[in-house]
């Protein structure tokens, strides 16, 4: 019986980051955070960076950055923290496949 429990348990944590990858919507639904500062879909309208259109890996790069702490930030580096490098990912991608304001 807990055996079965165990098993059981150990299956469900390794297949619920497969399924939040194959999610269509994850990087959407996080980056929907970000539009307080960054604008929605990234498009800025002052003030903060906008975010549509940059490439991915400079997006990566930022958001690690942050979350490692070697980039200055009033929350960003915070914000960073609270995801893993998976949603961090899917962020960065979702605002990359944006198109810039005009």
């Amino acid at each position: 019986m807990i055996r079965t429990a165990l098993a059981t348990a150990w299956l469900a944590a390794a297949v619920s980051p497969a399924l939040a990858q194959e999610d269509p919507h994850l990087g959407r639904n996080l980056a929907a955070t970000c539009a307080n500062c960054h604008g929605t879909g990234g498009a800025s309208v002052g003030g903060n960076e906008p975010l549509a259109g940059k490439p991915k890996a400079e997006l990566m790069q930022k958001l690690q950055d942050f979350k490692a702490g070697r980039k200055p930030a009033t929350v960003m580096h915070q914000l960073a923290k609270g995801y893993s490098d998976a949603q961090l990912e899917a962020i960065a991608a979702w605002f990359a496949a944006q198109r810039p304001a005009k």
